[in-house]
């Protein structure tokens, strides 16, 4: 009794804290906006997500652009996770090469930055594949979110304990099946948040790939910034797309994380 109207009072004073700073937030802006002198023109806002013609609505410029960035993010998460895997076995391996291949990977990556990647895989890389600008955007943001998920996943990997593996070794697992059925399981649990944050990282990288003219979220909101002049209203609406994919990413994961924490770890021949 006493521990839920501790908490019924902790909760309360956090709401309260969060109301202030809120109002704070809001007063500042109050008096703030007018001495920027900008008009602002919010009712011009809605035809550029959705317009109704002879009564069917039609999705506008930035829900097209919305969707450009929907599938680019999906097939790049995929490739993440695929490319982050291979190089952290790679890592883990007892072969000299495939832990050198690994690491040159990782080094390379992780210590250039994303748009130079882009116009490096797009001027350099698709004429030679004969890939095009999505491919391209695709395979730079998988190359580079995923050096990032693979030591996530190696973490992940090596943080389990020794006994992991002598337990899937005395029932007689290969490697192979060691990996699929004890480790990874285990090891994915653990790592689910990083990896969650590495996929709302991703989300956010995708808006450069309108570096190389692919009509994404953000590249829609440029054009219509470059035709109208709203400049804040465009920005902001965009800002706020964003923001609702990686919340709504964030709750998922948070839901599947829970789902998992509710099961045993393993269910394999009695290993606990």
């Amino acid at each position: 009794m006493y521990g839920n109207a501790a908490a019924r009072r902790t909760a309360l004073i956090d709401a309260g804290k969060f109301l202030l700073v809120a109002g704070i937030a809001v007063w500042l802006l109050s008096v703030g906006v007018p001495g920027l002198g900008y008009h602002w023109q919010w009712y011009r806002v809605p035809r550029f997500l959705f317009s109704a013609q002879g009564g069917v609505w039609t999705a506008g410029p930035l829900l097209h652009g919305l969707l450009v960035t929907l599938e680019i993010s999906a097939l790049s998460l995929l490739c993440t996770l695929a490319l982050g895997l291979t190089t952290a076995l790679f890592r883990l391996s007892a072969s000299f090469t495939a832990r050198a291949l690994a690491r040159s990977y990782l080094e390379l990556i992780r210590n250039t930055p994303l748009l130079i990647q882009i116009f490096f895989v797009y001027f350099v890389l698709s004429p030679v594949l004969d890939i095009g600008a999505f491919a391209s955007a695709v395979l730079a943001l998988s190359l580079f979110e995923g050096a990032y998920a693979a030591e996530i996943l190696r973490a992940g990997i090596v943080s389990l304990h020794r006994g992991q593996w002598e337990a899937a070794h005395s029932l007689g697992l290969n490697v192979v099946d060691a990996y699929r059925y004890v480790i990874l399981p285990q090891a994915v649990r653990r790592v689910l948040p990083p990896l969650t944050g590495q996929a709302i990282s991703l989300v956010k990288d995708s808006a450069l790939v309108s570096t190389i003219a692919i009509y994404d979220l953000t590249m829609q909101g440029q054009a219509i910034v470059a035709e109208t002049f709203l400049a804040f209203e465009i920005w902001f609406t965009v800002a706020a797309i964003y923001l609702v994919l990686t919340l709504g990413l964030s709750l998922a994961v948070r839901a599947m994380e829970r789902k998992m924490s509710g099961t045993p770890l393993v269910r394999i021949g009695g290993l606990a």
